[in-house]
């Protein structure tokens, strides 16, 4: 399969980057049927992509998927990564470039393994990483760690950011220059086992088994000033459908999961999420960073492989969606990262996108 991908995708790609290059950042679209798009890189395996625009470029911070022979289960021990390695390129989507590893579980002294889905942000001349590790007790926190350079190598805060558990962690910096980290996941992301407000290692390893409850939900915090620790107590996020109800832990379509991820159009907040067991992102709107956000619809139906993980950014005047299928490996923790375009309907809402079409889904 992987010599498949290189004889027909790489001369389309090279076709796609020299077309954008006279401007605005296109989406490479794939010639094999089944998908939407082409990988926007070969020479390793990434997912989880977190993408931003710093110093005119586009940068994309992802988890770096290898074969570490963990059994498949749902704790999530067949994704064992160990560092982190920034990917980056043109507005225009030319030079494509692998960095070296920026950041390695080894650099980190309180963490043991498990470097999930990181995001990034910026701040007055300093680059922050900040991503999810298991401690010596295999309980996740998050960390973050500084670079003077968008692709590093960053240097890690000695200890994890104090209060913090779980995966996923987003940063989204607002208009007047507040920053807000987002993070949280079910099952091996550990969120239920917090629900009565410190670990319980022996809890659930799922949702927490009562279907007609409200389903669990993600957590923000505001950052203090220096980026490094929350300055607030963390709270929860709401969720709620159209009649202003919360989603409930049965509603598998709507229910949050994992990966919370924010972006702003026309004033409006739009949460999106991975649904995980049932392969949605699905998105929410709110007035403010805190929500309450009430559930629109699907962002992006399943992709081929279990996990469904994105970001969103803006380039120019075009939205696009980055996420990772399993294209080229076929197999559901080694991912690669792609990304296509959307829009925001005149009513704010979002169509659906589809950009896996072939029958073999590996779940």
């Amino acid at each position: 399969m992987l010599n498949k991908f290189f004889s027909i995708s790489l001369p389309l790609l090279l076709i796609s980057v020299s077309i954008s290059s006279c401007g605005q950042l296109s989406e490479q679209l794939n010639p094999n049927p089944d998908f939407l798009n082409t990988p926007l890189v070969s020479e390793i395996f990434t997912a989880d992509p977190s993408a931003h625009i710093f110093n005119d470029r586009i940068y994309i911070y992802a988890s770096h998927d290898i074969e570490s022979g963990g059994i498949e289960d749902d704790s999530g021990n067949h994704f064992n990564m160990i560092d982190y390695q920034v990917l980056s390129m043109n507005l225009d989507g030319s030079d494509v470039t692998v960095h070296p590893v920026g950041l390695s579980v080894d650099d980190v002294p309180w963490a043991k393994s498990k470097f999930w889905a990181p995001d990034a942000a910026y701040k007055d001349g300093t680059y922050y990483l900040y991503y999810p590790a298991k401690d010596a007790d295999n309980i996740f926190r998050l960390g973050v760690a500084t670079s003077d350079k968008p692709e590093g190598p960053f240097t890690p805060q000695p200890e994890p950011m104090k209060d913090s558990y779980s995966i996923d962690p987003a940063v989204y910096v607002d208009d007047d220059g507040s920053a807000y980290i987002y993070y949280g996941g079910i099952w091996g992301g550990q969120l239920q086992r917090w629900e009565s407000g410190s670990y319980d290692e022996n809890g659930s390893l799922k949702d927490m088994g009562i279907p007609d409850n409200p389903a669990i939900l993600p957590r923000i915090a505001k950052l203090s000033d220096d980026m490094l620790e929350f300055a607030e107590e963390v709270k929860q996020i709401e969720i709620l459908d159209k009649n202003g109800n919360p989603i409930l832990t049965k509603d598998l379509d709507r229910r949050f999961f994992e990966a919370p991820w924010i972006h702003k159009h026309n004033g409006t907040y739009y949460l999106s999420y991975s649904t995980g067991d049932t392969h949605l992102l699905a998105y929410a709107t709110g007035d403010n960073p805190y929500g309450p956000f009430t559930y629109q619809g699907v962002l992006n139906e399943p992709v081929q492989g279990w996990t469904n993980h994105h970001s969103t950014l803006k380039v120019g005047n075009q939205w696009f969606l980055f996420y990772h299928d399993t294209e080229i490996s076929g197999k559901t923790h080694l991912r690669n990262v792609k990304f296509t375009t959307f829009k925001h309907n005149e009513d704010g809402t979002i169509d659906p996108m589809k950009t896996y079409f072939g029958n073999d889904w590996r779940f």
